[in-house]
């Protein structure tokens, strides 16, 4: 049995264990409902006009966060990757980085950007930036040399043996990177959410524990679960047919 049927299998084993628990009483419903009625009650949130607003903009918000940590990301750790002076120094702060309490910011941003999506797009750009640049550094090490030597052969400029070599060289590296910050951004963003926005998935799932709603809330969690679990899966698709196109090559 190959290891993606395993996780498979594990994780229908868990689910299945997890509702027997609920089903039995051994966990109360006070505490958690079983899987089967989260799952129905996702349906019914996702059936109705009524959720979607808050799902879009949670959605825009994580993107905005995403993408621009991926760029942002990628540029500078290509340019640190040259520059070694600047990496030496800063190697030890992205060591210590997620040490850092980044929500701390956040009053600060409130402060400077008011209480708009900025702010937690802001935490959210800030978590997952880190994880890009390291990424993409610990990629760009691993960059055979031969291809390096070939580039000085055909007389590529710096832009283009960072565009055509480099950068595809650590395209699974950047990958893993990209993974990270789809998590921190939605970490970063619904978080955020929860402390001082009105609106959001974030602010829903809040407002349903303050209130006991546990089907709404569970829903939810799992909304979230589902789109990160979809993106990581497909982006470790992307890298495993890179895989098989380099052992043919």
């Amino acid at each position: 049995m190959t290891p993606g049927r395993v996780r498979f299998v594990l994780a229908i084993a868990l689910v299945l264990l997890l509702e027997g628990l609920c089903r039995f009483g051994v966990i109360t419903r006070f505490s958690m409902i079983p899987p089967s009625e989260i799952v129905w009650h996702l349906g019914k949130i996702l059936g109705t006009a009524q959720m979607w607003p808050a799902i879009l903009k949670t959605l825009g918000n994580v993107v905005a966060a995403c993408v621009s940590s991926i760029i942002v990301g990628v540029l500078a750790g290509a340019l640190i990757h040259r520059w070694q002076a600047l990496r030496e120094t800063l190697d030890p702060l992205f060591a210590a980085y997620y040490a850092i309490p980044v929500y701390a910011f956040y009053p600060l941003f409130i402060v400077i950007f008011g209480l708009g999506d900025l702010p937690q797009v802001l935490i959210g750009f800030m978590l997952g930036l880190v994880a890009v640049v390291v990424n993409t550094l610990n990629g760009l090490d691993r960059v055979p040399r031969v291809l390096l030597k070939t580039a000085r052969i055909h007389r590529l400029s710096l832009l283009q043996e960072i565009w055509r070599i480099r950068l595809p060289a650590a395209a699974p590296h950047i990958l893993s990177g990209l993974k990270l910050a789809v998590a921190y951004s939605f970490i970063g963003v619904i978080a955020g959410e929860f402390i001082l926005s009105t609106s959001g998935i974030g602010h829903e799932i809040a407002y349903a524990y303050d209130n006991f709603d546990n089907p709404r809330m569970y829903a939810l969690i799992l909304f979230v679960l589902a789109i990160v679990t979809t993106f990581n899966m497909l982006v470790w698709t992307w890298e495993r047919r890179l895989a098989r196109r380099r052992g043919m090559a």
